[in-house]
This record gives C-alpha cells, structure tokens and sequence, in this order.
C-alpha cells in the first residue's frame, strides 16, 4: 500500500482562518479567485513536511499558525517503522502529522502524537511527497535524487550489474580499511611482537611447570628448618616409645603407660563389660602410639639438612618469581600466558604474508569495480539519452517547444558506494542557450512545468507516492493547459496528485475539486474549503473560462471540457493505463 495523504486541516494561515482539505488518491486540483488562499495551501503542505516556517505567514491577529495533516499509511511499512522508532504511533494505518509555527517565529513540530524536531519531517518527507511550488526546494534538484531517479528509470538491466557493483565495493572498503590498519601499524605490531619474544624466550630459558613453585616454597621450608624438625620428631619418638639410649630412671614413656593401665583393666575385666570395652580400647591406643612413633623415627631419619640442595631451590624460587612478577600470579598463570602469546605472535608473524594477499585481492578488486563501474556509466548514459528525448518531448506539448532537457553523466574519477557517476540533469530552455542545472536554467513557471514533464517521464520508477504542483500552469493556456491537464492526469494513474490552478482545462481532468471561497468583512478574510460536485464543478469551470458562473458560453464549454476529461480517463481505465 502506497502511502497518501488524506486530510489537511489549516488554521490561522494567510488568509486562511479555518479550513480543511479531504483530498482523494488521484487527482485533486484547488482553484479559487485571486487571493482566496489557493497558495496558502501549498505552504501548508509545505510547512507539513519540514518546509520552512515564515512567521509573516501567521494570520493577522493569530498567535499561530497550524497544520496538521491525516496520512494512510502501510503499518508494516517502512514509513511506519521510521515513526516506531522516533516514539511516535501510526494507529490502524492512520498517522497524525501535526506543525505549528508561532508569530514570533517559533516552530514545533509532532509526528504520531510525539514532538520530533522539525528536521526530521523533512528527513521522512523525503519518501512521502514531492512539493514543486514556486519557491520550494524541489526534490529533484538533489544530486542524489538525480542519479537515484535515472537509475529507477534505467530499471533492471542496470539493477544487476549495481548489486555486484555495491557487493564488490564493499568488499573492497572491507580489504583497503584492514591494509590501512596492518599497514599502519606496523611499528606497534613490531615492538609488540619483540615483546612477545623475549617474554617466551624468558619463559622458556627457566622452563617452569605447573604447581611447581608451590611444591619448591615447602620443600624450603623443610630445608631451612631440618635440624628443628629432625629434634622435634625425635623428642616425639621418645615421649611416645622411650630412648633406648636414655636411662630408665626418667619419665615413663607413653606406650609403657598405656601398658601398665591395660594391664590394670586386664586383670578384672571379667567382672564388667563395660571395662572390658575400655581395656580393649587402651589396646587399641596402644597400637596408635606405636605406629605414630615408628613414623615419627622414619621421618626423623629422612630428614636431611641439605645446604646445597636449599641453595639451589632457593635459586630455583627465584627464578620463577622473577616470572611471576611479569607475567601471572603463580606458574600455571605464567604458563597460560606464554600459550596467548605464542598464538598471537604467530598472528603478527603472518600478517606480512597477510597483507601481501590483502594486496592481491585489493587489485583484482579495484580492476572489478572499474568493469563495473563502467558497465554502469554505459548503461545510466544510454538511459540518460533516452530519458533526455522523452522529457523533451513531453516540454514540446507543455508550451515548451524550444526547452532541452539533457543528463549529463560524468565521473568523479573515485569509486563511491554506486560507481564514478555524478548525475545532473540539466535545462536549456531556448536554442542557443547553453544547457543549466535546472534551479538556474528556468524560472519559477517554467521549472513546475519541467518538473511536470520530469515526474512524468519517471512515473512508476519514482517511489514518492504524493506530489505537489503550484502554478504549473503559469504562462500557459488552450492547448497546452489541456495537455497539461492531460499530464497530471497521467501521472495521478500511479500516484496521489494535488495541484493549485488557475486554468479550468487543468481542472476539468480532476478525481476531486476543491475550490477555496473567501469572505470579507471589510478588515479580515476568512477561507473555507469547499468540495464540488459535478454542477459545482461545471459552475467554477465557467468562472474561471468567462470570469461568470452563469455565462452560457462558459458553462458550455466547461461541460465540454469535463466530457473530453472524463472520456479520456475511461479510455485510459479500459486499455489498462496504457492510452495515450
């Protein structure tokens, strides 16, 4: 579903006091006498969609002026998602658009119910409607527009050739950005990789492994303190077992103690269960103490006071310390590492063979994208030829007979994100003049009626679904304002069309008319919008034909005017669209 706009209501602008506008997918056409506020309307669409706030604008008297406009929208469509993320709400496919412009000059502006700043009505008017007013900015006067809309009319024998294009120049951005990067900092990745070296070689010159700085810190410990530990160990023994050595007039050991009371318990036993347990339990003490005292005369054996052993773990600590104050809290820190490190070093020392196939793939690019590039220059400059003719033709019938519309497609000599093409469309408005951009090479009347032959020309390859024209017709009448007519009517085939005018031959090929009335008090104007039906119509085509609403003549010719319109367009539903 393509979007269009529905209704636009307008307070306290110009002349306008109150009035809105219901405006029908087709053709809408506003006629009015001079002064009515047919143009208010306009820069009521204009300031709609970002258009620049005039505080003379404001109605005499008023605080502000506001518009706000209804749009139908698709509300999975990409306007709608633009909206969803900007905070605002697009409601069973209806979006409120709603901008007020004070009389000191202050703007506002809301889009779905959330205040947005006003740029960013110009941002989503840039895919919602074309305003070609006589003072507007015109879409198409954009660069990009420019090529944008070519490309569209160029259709899919250059859509191909643009999708490999852009999938190669991003490719080629990807490679040229990670040269630049390696490329760049090859000083860092060398001091880095030199680094990285000697912290292996001194990792691997002490050869540390898992644990083992934990087992050498207690194994000092033994070493330091043997004479200590091998005295403690063996005054245990002795306190548990006795010293052979010793006499026996001293302190009775632990195990002769524990016999003595065994013995006791032994000798009664018999008389109570309960001793007997505790007999039995004495045995097995005995038994304890005799096997803790056997360990403790081994271990009292093996230990050694061993100098040039402590000596040597002790030099062995200080060489894993020395590691662990660079590199991790302990070995197996140190050892996880050395692993990182060799892995990235190995990633350093492959990016010189890396950047050397980054170099290759870098130049089968660049010669890629230059066959391509050209391919598409080729392809935009067949289609600018072509669409040169078609809008020169389409001038001839707009009272243009002499204007040359051309395209020029030059390069820029650099690869951007759609080739080395630069397109303009240009204006030569007269033989001999030299062909101009368009915002120079034609005036105010003129410039609507080529964007008129433009917007043509390009329809159905154009995505904008609403388009704007204010006095299209300047300049112009009989044959030329049938055309004219003809023109908006064809282009109202595949989207939204209003249109300000003045000539009734425009008005007569309208889907609906609206026709702005002005009242007077003497001091202040007020307007109101009014929709015609057909005897309204045939009464306001008079009016602006003979100057008189009733004039037999014109009413005549209106209606003659209103039955070619109306024939042509049933001829043009009956062929499908395709009637010239």
């Amino acid at each position: 579903m393509r979007p269009r706009v529905e209704e636009v209501r307008i307070q306290g602008l110009g002349v306008i006091d109150e009035a809105v506008l219901p405006l029908s997918p087709g053709l809408t056409v506003v006629t009015g006498e001079t002064g009515a506020g047919k143009t208010m309307v306009v820069t009521g669409l204009g300031l709609l969609f970002g258009g620049r706030a005039d505080p003379a604008k404001v109605r005499p008297g008023a605080e502000r002026a506001t518009v706000e406009g209804t749009l139908i929208v698709d509300p999975e469509g990409p306007v709608a998602r633009q909206v969803a993320d900007l905070g605002g709400q697009v409601e069973d496919g209806t979006l409120i658009i709603t901008r007020t412009v004070s009389a000191e000059g202050r703007s506002r502006a809301w889009l779905g119910g959330r205040a947005v700043p006003v740029g960013t009505l110009t941002y989503l008017a840039d895919d919602l409607v074309a305003v070609h007013g006589q003072m507007d900015q015109q879409r198409l006067l954009q660069p990009a527009r420019q090529r944008e809309a070519l490309d569209r009319y160029a259709g899919e024998e250059l859509q191909g050739p643009l999708r490999a294009y852009r999938q190669a120049y991003r490719r080629h951005r990807e490679v040229t950005e990670l040269l630049e990067e390696l490329t760049g900092r090859q000083r860092e990745r060398a001091q880095e990789a030199e680094m990285l070296r000697f912290g292996l070689e001194e990792i691997e010159k002490v050869g540390p492994k898992p644990g083992e700085d934990a087992e050498l810190k207690e194994e000092a410990e033994r070493l330091a303190h043997a004479d200590a530990l091998r005295t403690a160990a063996t005054t245990a023994h002795a306190a548990l077992l006795g010293d052979p050595m010793a006499s026996t007039d001293g302190f009775p050991d632990v195990v002769s103690l524990l016999g003595q009371a065994r013995s006791a318990l032994d000798s009664v036993r018999g008389y109570d269960p309960a001793l007997a347990s505790i007999a039995d339990r004495l045995a097995e003490a005995g038994y304890l103490i005799s096997d803790l005292a056997t360990e403790l005369a081994s271990y009292a054996e093996s230990v050694d006071a061993d100098p040039l052993r402590l000596a040597a773990v002790q030099e062995r600590i200080a060489a894993l310390n020395g590691l662990t104050r660079k590199y991790g809290p302990d070995a197996a820190a140190v050892l996880e590492w050395a692993e990182r490190a060799a892995a990235r070093l190995a990633e350093l020392e492959g990016d010189d063979e890396r950047i050397d196939e980054l170099r290759r793939e870098q130049e089968e690019l660049t010669a890629r994208l230059a066959e391509l590039a050209a391919e598409l220059t080729a392809i935009r400059t067949a289609a600018a030829a072509r669409f040169g003719r078609a809008v020169t033709e389409e001038l001839a019938a707009l009272a243009m007979p002499h204007a040359r519309v051309s395209v020029a497609v030059t390069q820029t000599g650099e690869f951007g994100p759609h080739g080395v093409d630069e397109v303009e469309i240009r204006l030569a408005a007269h033989p001999g003049a030299p062909p101009l951009p368009l915002a120079k090479g034609a005036s105010g009347g003129e410039l609507s009626r080529v964007m008129l032959a433009i917007e043509v020309v390009f329809a159905g390859a154009d995505p904008v679904p609403t388009f704007v024209f204010d006095e299209v017709d300047a300049g112009v009448g009989g044959k030329a304002a049938v055309e004219i007519g003809r023109r908006l009517a064809r282009l109202a085939r595949t989207a939204q069309v209003i249109v300000v005018t003045h000539l009734a031959q425009v008005a007569a090929f309208a889907d609906q008319h609206l026709v702005v009335e002005k009242s007077g008090d003497g001091r202040v104007v007020r307007s109101g919008v009014v929709v015609l039906d057909q005897e309204g119509r045939a009464r306001e085509l008079s009016r602006m034909l003979a100057g008189l609403e009733d004039s037999e003549l014109g009413r005549a010719h209106a209606a003659e005017l209103l039955e070619i319109a109306a024939a042509e367009k049933a001829a043009w539903a009956e062929s499908g669209g395709t009637a010239a």
